[in-house]
């Protein structure tokens, strides 16, 4: 008997979950295990609502050029079906642009030059004389500025040597990090009077010019926030109805069923259909109860009797009690009381009175005394 959880409504094998979880990376394996399970038990609501509006999708490529599985097309047509968001106007995407008056930025330009003193070896040894090579180097510039292209020539293991160790106009992000702090804390025209190291060597840095971010006009940029605008918003819309389907089999109790091999079909057990149907369920209960459980059977019959109601009057009222508390783990233990039953509905009508009713135990005297 393969076991099962029920998660938002879903009866999901505990081993598609497993499977499922490596592609949940997580700090812990119940969280990994737990978000695959929300996950999947999502993609059945959704597939399951795709098959209640009779969608059908063509698969698409997305971004990376990968194409879509018929399962993922058919998430996607029910989202593109059933949410729909406003086109943000100029009034809320110009608020976003006074709001952030330096994000909205051409990047800032740097013009530098380097000299590269590349260590001859892998060891200490060989790393420290580099570094001396540079503050030479150093020294030599602080006297006489105007070498710095000469000893780039002569001294730089970088292919900028050949243009007197410029490195052109720079965006953030072209230098190695530490490089780029380096720049950072020079003024233009400026000379470090200290290398700075990186994976290739030792860098004597020079800042030959810094140009500044101009802000973009409002126009230039407004189809951008208003594209961003709007993807906040779908996903909010997103994550607002995947709520509400997950809120909605809740409630139904066990809505869907998914196989070991992913396919969505209709729970084992629907509490719509326990709360629909109680008085059939309570009729056949009775006298199934008197054969599988003849002393849980009796014992309902005194607590509904003392409670001055019918029998199925009181199973009605256990089993709308239980729907109104029950979470995904006492879902999960009730279709676990009805697997392999040959009536779901029953076993778990008794699974539900066993729970809330204590079945006297019978007490023997062994020894009389006078």
């Amino acid at each position: 008997m393969n076991a099962v959880i029920v998660v938002d409504g879903v009866e999901l094998p505990e081993r598609l979950v497993a499977e499922e979880a490596q592609n949940h990376p997580a700090a812990t394996a119940e969280a990994a295990r737990n978000a695959a399970a929300h996950a999947l038990a999502i993609k059945a609501l959704l597939l399951d609502r795709a098959h209640q509006l009779g969608l059908q999708a063509e698969a698409e490529l997305d971004d990376d050029g990968r194409e879509e599985t018929p399962e993922e097309a058919l998430v996607r047509a029910v989202l593109d079906a059933e949410i729909t968001v406003e086109r943000p106007d100029e009034s809320e995407c110009r608020r976003v642009y006074d709001g952030a008056p330096d994000r909205f930025r051409t990047p800032r330009l740097t013009q530098a030059s380097h000299i590269l003193c590349a260590p001859k070896g892998a060891d200490d040894a060989a790393w420290a004389d580099a570094r001396e090579i540079a503050l030479a180097a150093i020294a030599e510039l602080a006297e006489h500025p105007s070498r710095f292209a000469a000893l780039a020539a002569s001294l730089s293991d970088c292919p900028s040597k050949g243009v007197g160790g410029s490195l052109g106009q720079l965006s953030p992000g072209d230098l190695a990090p530490e490089v780029e702090a380096g720049l950072d804390r020079l003024l233009a025209g400026e000379t470090a009077t200290e290398p700075v190291q990186s994976r290739f060597g030792w860098h004597i840095l020079r800042l030959d010019r810094r140009i500044d971010g101009q802000r973009l006009p409002f126009e230039h940029v407004q189809p951008q926030i208003s594209l961003h605008l709007e993807s906040r918003a779908w996903t909010a819309a997103a994550t607002r109805y995947v709520s509400g389907l997950a809120a909605e089999a809740r409630e139904r109790g066990v809505a869907l069923s998914v196989t070991i091999d992913g396919t969505v079909s209709n729970g084992a057990l629907s509490l719509g259909d326990l709360l629909n149907d109680q008085a059939a369920v309570a009729a056949r209960l009775e006298t199934w109860l008197d054969e599988a459980d003849p002393a849980l059977a009796t014992r309902a019959r005194e607590v509904a009797e003392a409670a001055g109601i019918g029998f199925a009057t009181f199973v009605q009222r256990e089993i709308s009690n239980f729907a109104q508390g029950a979470g995904d783990e006492s879902w999960t233990r009730l279709i676990s009381a009805a697997q392999g039953s040959g009536d779901p509905a029953l076993a778990c009508v008794r699974a539900i009175l066993k729970s809330k009713l204590t079945v006297p135990v019978k007490t023997f005297t062994l020894i009389r005394r006078n």
